[in-house]
């Protein structure tokens, strides 16, 4: 697995490259993001890690440029920002997930591997089965990753929130616990922040109403689930 690792302090990297060294993992570690976001394009990368403050260029601008030319490659970003606003930026802008600072590597790289079996199982799962998915107001394209709201296509939509989407369409009318998508859709236990779940929930359900009616459904004290045949009271 080749990684690349956009990260100015030297204590990161180094810890990092040595945690990789014991998962057999190959790291290429850039200090600049200007050069981090050449050496993306010149490379053949797995997942990037960027983090959010960087010299050259900062890692929302790198993730944002990545994005609009590569919607599937994985990335997470490392912040000292804990704030729900900064998390929503960086998750609205296409980043598979943050982990804040100072953390664990050990969770870092549990992060890394659920990105990574969760990108894998995808891709299977798109080799296998049918691409196009119809229900009464949405189509999927599994191959080109793209959503459709009565006929219209639905802009703007990340990487994420199609992995969230797709997962709750399959599955109409089931309730999920936050932990469950974190399992599911992220990939891993333990190691997520509930608070993932929720900004990218906010996001989607504000991306996919039909008029007044709510596509994503609260379950007080439970969780969350799709229907689009019941508008269900959500204050």
């Amino acid at each position: 697995m080749n990684i690349l690792v956009v990260e100015d302090n030297e204590a990161v990297c180094s810890m990092l490259e040595m945690f990789f060294a014991k998962e057999g993992l190959h790291g290429e570690f850039v200090m600049n993001g200007l050069d981090g976001y050449n050496r993306y394009k010149t490379g053949d990368w797995d997942i990037i890690i960027l983090d959010w403050m960087l010299p050259g260029m900062d890692g929302v601008s790198i993730c944002r440029k990545i994005r609009e030319e590569n919607r599937t490659i994985p990335i997470i970003m490392l912040t000292a920002k804990d704030s729900e606003s900064d998390q929503v930026l960086g998750l609205e802008l296409g980043a598979d997930d943050y982990v804040t600072k100072p953390f664990s590597p050990l969770a870092l790289m549990a992060r890394i591997k659920a990105v990574m079996r969760r990108s894998q199982k995808d891709n299977q799962s798109e080799r296998s089965e049918d691409p196009i998915i119809e229900t009464t107001h949405f189509t999927i394209n599994r191959d080109t990753r793209e959503v459709f709201l009565d006929g219209e296509l639905i802009p703007n939509l990340t990487p994420k929130e199609f992995d969230l989407l797709l997962y709750f369409i399959q599955s109409p009318r089931q309730v999920f616990t936050r932990e469950q998508l974190l399992e599911r859709v992220w990939g891993y236990q333990f190691y997520g922040d509930e608070r993932t779940v929720d900004v990218h929930i906010k996001r989607l359900r504000g991306k996919i109403g039909l008029n007044a009616q709510p596509m994503l459904h609260t379950v007080w004290g439970v969780g969350y689930k799709f229907d689009e045949t019941v508008t269900v009271d959500e204050n």
